[in-house]
């Protein structure tokens, strides 16, 4: 009753949000990259704790000591569901 639009990943959070917490189905998407790519970025902030913040096609990637606006290459070391963690290549 007064259901009609509901069904199973609707509701609250719309198509985008799915009906697991809001989050949409990015956990459930291929990502961009994976442990052991190299790829050129461009580091456009800088998190909190000071590590560089690129993303490569919306997906962020975490890199230890590079600085906003660096243009750097980046090798992927560690693959998260969310982010990834990115060394400089020398």
């Amino acid at each position: 009753m007064g259901d009609e639009e509901g069904g199973f990943g609707r509701g609250r959070g719309g198509d985008e949000g799915g009906g697991f917490g809001g989050r949409g189905n990015r956990g459930f998407m291929p990502k961009p990259v994976k442990v052991g790519d190299e790829i050129d970025v461009e580091i456009e902030a800088i998190a909190a704790k000071g590590d560089g913040i690129a993303k490569k096609d919306g997906f962020v990637i975490f890199v230890t000591g590079a600085n906003k606006g660096d243009k750097i290459k980046v090798r992927i070391k560690e693959l998260k569901s969310t982010f990834a963690i990115g060394e400089i290549v020398q």
